[in-house]
């Protein structure tokens, strides 16, 4: 193993290491072991493994940090690989110098306003473990090519961008599991554009990535305006903000084109989410579900998805707060422009989407073939489901019920607009102030639905 003391490091925190972590990289054999104490660099080390050959960089037992007081990453780790994770296309340079390249244990100590943590680009099976990356512009930063990366039990926080961001890559299989992701000031992890597959971001605390006041800022921000977001698992993750933050603890924004097709195949499942301007946003996104979460204190909305195709919203709570916290926000439910979509079995309660005129708890505009069934829809304030302008929906199965004294809600189900061609049947509801179900004959059929005392 070569300690970076060896070649002449100090680790004082003051003088310049950078020369010393280069030289333990280039001349040792592989191995490189950063001890105890602050070890200050100016500029990026360069871990070339088309070079060197398998390489790892380790603190020891977390007492190491290395401390960037130049723009850059710390480490920027570069392999060769241009095939993908299938056998047949990894080439035997990678197998036999390049694989695996390890990052692990120590701290990482942005000084410089353009300081990044470790850039990757082209590499094979990274692995990061055991790290502390703070106060950097971009915590984790993936270029180009990168194929079955693995980053668990870190902590990054406080960055001034993104803590892990997949910057216009080519990235699958990747595993994100068992981190604390936060205080960065755009997004927790982040991708933009790019050809992104199988991602896998699980058992994280991710929370308070707010600063940057841009609609584009969350805990997990996806966007492909002229890329591809596929077969995301979001799951188990804690996902919070403060509610002035802008922007959604869960943020996917695809590529304009109908039907939808860059952003598909997620599962947004048992995630808690909160204290956000919105909770989770979906835009032009195809075969997506959100189910199983506990979702609160969306300021405006907790889920809104527009211009989508065949999503299954299921078994979540929403909006559920303690009895005595006061809050205006907005909260509830909200398609627009969707179709074949289903909002099935959830529990919302105290949602005030909406107004006297249009909105409600669940509320659908300009949707096409989409249900609303079997969902438990306590004290809306305005209304409990509400369409605007919908064709060929059904709202049936469901309890709609305001059991405030005076009733808030002006009517449990409703419809305007230009909606037609749809189906109200078989819900259990209370008589709103202005009606139970507000349906004009020529916008739906209505049938076998109770109405309580």
């Amino acid at each position: 193993m070569a300690n970076v003391r060896d070649f002449g490091a100090v680790g004082d925190g003051q003088a310049d290491d950078t020369q010393a972590l280069q030289h333990a990289v280039d001349q040792g054999d592989g191995r490189v072991q950063i001890g105890k104490g602050s070890f200050r660099i100016t500029q990026t080390i360069q871990v070339d493994t088309t070079k060197r050959g398998f390489l790892s960089i380790e603190g020891k037992s977390g007492v190491a940090r290395v401390i960037m007081d130049g723009g850059g990453p710390a480490f920027r780790i570069v392999g060769d690989h241009r095939g993908t994770a299938t056998p047949s296309t990894v080439k035997p340079p990678t197998w036999e110098r390049e694989r695996m390249p390890m990052v692990r244990s120590l701290e990482i100590l942005g000084r410089h306003p353009e300081a990044d943590g470790v850039q990757l680009y082209r590499t094979m099976q990274t692995t990061m473990q055991n790290l502390l990356i703070r106060n950097c512009r971009y915590g984790v930063h993936l270029l180009e090519r990168n194929r079955n990366f693995l980053l668990n039990a870190s902590h990054i926080y406080d960055c001034g961008d993104t803590g892990v961001f997949f910057d216009r890559c080519n990235l699958h299989q990747v595993i994100i599991i068992g981190n604390h992701i936060s205080f960065c000031k755009r997004a927790g992890l982040r991708q933009l554009d790019g050809d992104v597959h199988n991602i896998q971001i699980t058992g994280n605390d991710i929370e308070y990535n707010s600063g940057i006041d841009a609609e584009n800022s969350g805990e997990i921000v996806l966007e492909a305006p002229d890329g591809v977001i596929s077969e995301y698992t979001i799951s188990s993750n804690t996902l919070q903000a403060t509610l002035p933050a802008r922007g959604a603890n869960v943020l996917v924004i695809g590529r304009e084109e109908k039907p939808a097709m860059s952003v598909r195949l997620l599962a947004i499942t048992g995630n808690v989410l909160g204290s956000r301007d919105k909770n989770i946003v979906l835009r032009h996104a195809r075969t997506a579900t959100i189910s199983g979460n506990t979702i609160y204190s969306g300021e405006q909305l907790n889920i809104e998805a527009t211009d989508s195709h065949h999503l299954a919203i299921s078994g979540n709570t929403i909006h559920t707060r303690p009895a005595n916290w006061k809050s205006e926000n907005g909260d509830g439910v909200r398609l627009g422009r969707c179709v074949s979509c289903s909002i099935t079995g959830n529990l919302l309660n105290d949602s005030k989407l909406g107004d006297r005129q249009r909105g409600g708890a669940i509320t659908l505009e300009q949707c096409d073939r989409c249900s609303v069934s079997s969902c438990q829809i306590d004290n809306p304030h305005f209304a409990g489901v509400d369409l605007q302008d919908c064709t060929r929906c059904r709202i049936s199965d469901n309890s709609i019920v305001d059991d405030r004294d005076p009733i808030a809600m002006y009517a449990a189900v409703r419809l305007h607009g230009a909606s037609r061609d749809n189906l109200i049947q078989n819900n259990a509801i209370t008589h709103g102030r202005d009606a139970a179900v507000h349906c004009p004959i020529e916008m739906g059929v209505m049938r076998s639905n109770t109405i309580w005392p």
